[in-house]
């Protein structure tokens, strides 16, 4: 599965679209790890989407996620698709879609399930305040 957005897709069909490039896909263990160890270093928090192409809901709700991920770019936003890293999801004990969690130091400090929008806001808004800014691009 491909995610339509940041990656520079031009074509895309029932997928999940992201217009944010806050918004980052990972596609393999390697990235996930990566992603959760840079942000620690940083002091950001993350914002871990797990979604599946096929799930309506994820579908309805990601744009408010790309919003969201614009808005606030002092956390990081990682999208993970469920059925492409069934073990990453697995271990993360997803049991329905979307569920986002919040990490700070690879560790959870807060979790939503479900594509409840107004609560999405809440909980990144309420997040934002405790994450550090990300340092400033190199030059």
């Amino acid at each position: 599965m491909q995610f339509c957005g940041s990656d520079g897709e031009e074509q895309c069909s029932d997928r999940v679209y992201y217009t944010s490039k806050n918004v980052h896909h990972i596609t393999s263990i390697q990235s996930w790890e990566t992603n959760l160890l840079r942000a620690s270093q940083q002091g950001q928090i993350v914002v871990a989407n797990f979604i599946t192409s096929w799930s309506n809901p994820c579908k309805d709700i990601a744009p408010t996620y790309a919003e969201l991920a614009d808005k606030y770019s002092s956390l990081l936003f990682l999208t993970v698709d469920a059925d492409v890293l069934a073990e990453l999801s697995s271990s993360w004990d997803i049991k329905a879609l979307p569920t986002f969690y919040y990490l700070k130091d690879g560790r959870q400090v807060d979790k939503l399930v479900g594509a409840n929008k107004s609560e999405l806001h809440k909980k990144t808004t309420t997040m934002s305040k405790l994450s550090k800014p990300p340092p400033p691009p190199p030059r």
